[in-house]
Formats: structure tokens, sequence, C-alpha cells
């Protein structure tokens, strides 16, 4: 079975639309809105929960053991902490990020009168005034604040424009799309991972395929604070796939070409089924990949399992190189996500087991325990051919 063929041009486009939504952590309803826009133009059943996360779905030829795909919808941000005597704001970053990427940053301050434009700037901005100082500053978040663009020199000011504590603040993307299919933009985490589930849903359904089992693709809201896919799981769900960013950076083994699988991450190993039938897919497809281990990383799939699901979970990646940054992938990386995981939805099912919650040892998995020296041949340093029974799902 070949792979599905990916629209690069509607994953491009949809990507593109995709960054200039500002969307933190906390200020995602218009991003939730375009997104369930775009499953019903795409043709795509779908739900929404109370606060805005997606579930959408397309019928299997069986509904359990149903497979996910999620990816989520918010991006880092900042919000104010305090308005400050000088009329600048000071501020907390919104996830995990350096306010060494801040500085410089175009925004958008969310507050109740609307919004406003700015800059996140160094407390010591200028070099004609403090000379060397300006570089001697410590890189923190209590060294940086916002300068809206409107008349505000004190706190009254800012009162008096409506900016207040707790406000959002989004940080302008600056996309490029470059000819030779790199693309450079902040929020490519997780945009570009929303991009590829978007992608590979309308290869589903132009195909004309129907998937093995009912085949779900989740888009979360607040992924970068921890929450992730902790509540949008359904009990028939038995294997969810996140998609998201790699760490193309020194000592990592991720890429910015092909599919990035992970075997593990900050929260310990993902599920070994799983993650070889990922594998195994990539190598009968001819989808380029390789593997790599993350120290310093959680995603969607972390939070379902610490929220209790029973689900088997996998991460594959586009590499980033400079994540949390100046973002930057490359298109070949995205196209064969989206291919991998249509290539998975059609796939058939190993582990029927999986359809019920509770069940006996029968059908059971097994991991290999052999020494490898065993799975030799004699006199031979070459493999004995795949056992019947491959690790899968």
């Amino acid at each position: 079975m070949t792979v599905l063929t990916i629209d690069i041009e509607y994953l491009q486009s949809i990507l593109e639309t995709l960054l200039n939504i500002p969307s933190p952590t906390g200020y995602t309803d218009k991003i939730a809105r375009h997104v369930s826009e775009e499953l019903d133009r795409l043709g795509v059943f779908y739900e929404v929960t109370r606060r805005g996360a997606i579930r959408a779905r397309i019928r299997g030829k069986s509904e359990k053991p149903a497979r996910a795909f999620v990816a989520h919808v918010d991006t880092l941000g900042a919000q104010v902490k305090a308005l400050k005597d000088n009329g600048r704001l000071e501020l907390v970053p919104v996830g995990h990020w350096s306010s060494r990427f801040a500085e410089g940053s175009r925004t958008t301050v969310f507050s109740e009168a609307g919004a406003y434009r700015g800059t996140i700037l160094p407390i010591k901005a200028s070099g004609h005034t403090f000379n060397e100082a300006v570089d001697k500053l410590p890189v923190s978040w209590e060294t940086v604040e916002l300068r809206i663009d409107a008349y505000a020199k004190s706190k009254d000011d800012l009162m008096r424009l409506g900016v207040d504590v707790g406000d959002l603040v989004a940080i302008d993307p600056q996309p490029e799309f470059l000819p030779n299919g790199f693309i450079v933009s902040r929020h490519l985490d997780n945009k570009a991972g929303v991009a590829v589930v978007l992608a590979a849903l309308k290869a589903l359904v132009e195909s004309g395929r129907t998937p093995t089992v009912d085949i779900f693709g989740l888009f979360t809201i607040a992924e970068e604070t921890g929450h992730g896919a902790s509540s949008i799981l359904t009990p028939e769900i038995a294997s969810l796939v996140a998609i998201d960013n790699g760490t193309s950076a020194p000592g990592q083994n991720s890429d910015e070409f092909g599919v990035t699988i992970a075997m593990g991450d900050q929260t310990g190993p993902f599920d070994y089924h799983l993650t070889h039938k990922m594998v195994q897919l990539c190598r009968e497809h001819d989808i380029k990949f390789q593997k790599d281990v993350f120290r310093y990383y959680r995603s969607d799939a972390a939070s379902a399992i610490e929220a209790g699901a029973d689900v088997r979970t996998a991460l594959i990646t586009f590499g980033v190189d400079a994540s949390h940054g100046y973002e930057r992938i490359h298109m070949h990386a995205l196209r064969s996500l989206a291919e991998l995981s249509t290539a998975y939805a059609l796939s058939s099912v190993e582990i029927d087991r999986d359809a019920r919650e509770f069940s006996t040892l029968s059908g059971f998995t097994t991991q290999p325990t052999e020494n490898a020296d065993q799975q030799l041949a004699p006199d031979t340093d070459e493999p004995h051919p795949e056992p019947e029974t491959e690790p899968a799902e």
C-alpha cells in the first residue's frame, strides 16, 4: 500500500493562516473557531468542549480500538504581572520560554478595552543613555518590560487605557516561507502540528478510503501550561499519537527532515508497541525517520497519562531548530508526518485486545527477551528474518 498524497499547498496555506491567529494559552477562542470552521469545510464531524478543545472524528470500519492524533493550538505568550510607575508593563511568561527571545518582540496586549500593540524591551534599552550597561543586564523576565504604543507615561495612564494585571499578551510570529522549503517563525510549536493533522484528515477524506478503526483528531488548548489532552479522550481511544516539535540541537538526534520518533521524554518511555508501530510504518512506506529521546520535554501525551488515561502513547515530531525561540522547520518533515499519519490510520490492528478496557491475558502483548546473539544465524553476522509477531501498536 502506498501512502496517501498530501496536499502541500494546503498544508502551507493552513499553517500560514494558523500562525497569524494569536493564541497564547488562555486566549484560544478565535483559533478554536477557525479550526472548527476548517473541519466544517473538510466535512469532518467534530465536537467542542466547554473551554474550546476540539475532538474531530472520522468513522472507521470498527469503532474500537480507536486511534487518535493530538496537536495543540495554544502557544507561548506572556501575561501582565504589574502596571509600572513609568507607564510600562511588567510581564510573566505563559509557558516555559526565555526572556532572551522576548526582547525586541512586537506584541498585542488584549485588554478589556480592546487590543493594543507594543514591544517587549530591556529595562535599559537605550545605548545612548546607558552605554555598556545595556549589555550587562541579566537574562530574566524581571529585566524586560512591555512598552504599549499608546500614551502611557504612568500607572494612571495605563489604567485609563483599560490595561490591567492579568491581561494576556500575544507575541508576533513573523513567519517566513522560503522557496527551498524552510519555514522560520515563532509558534511553529505547535501550529505546524495542527496543520499536519488537518492535512492528514483532508487526505483521508479525499481518498475515499475508510480507516481501519475510528480516527480522532484532537486539538487541545493548554499544552504549553501542562494541561494538554488531560480531559478530551473518550474510552474507546486506545492509542494516542501526539504530533509536536522535536528538538534539533547539539546532543539530539532530531532532524528538520523526515519524521523524528520520540522514544522517551522527561515523563519516561513512550509505549513500546505503538512507538515500534510508527517505526515499522516508516520502513514499510519508505518515510525518512530517526529516533530521539528528550530530556526537558513533555507533550499532550504526558498530560493524558498523568490524568489517568489507560491509553498507548507515542510522539512523532518535526525537527525544530531553536525551539521556543525563532524556530525553523522544513516542509519535508511536515509532509512526512502527514504521510505517516495516514499510513497509520489505514493500517491493520494487531492488538485486538485493545478494544476492551479490561480483559484476560489472552491476546496480551509480548516484548523480545532473547539475547541478541541468539537471534543471529550460525557463522554469520546476518540476522534471521523478522519474526512473525512484530511489536505493533
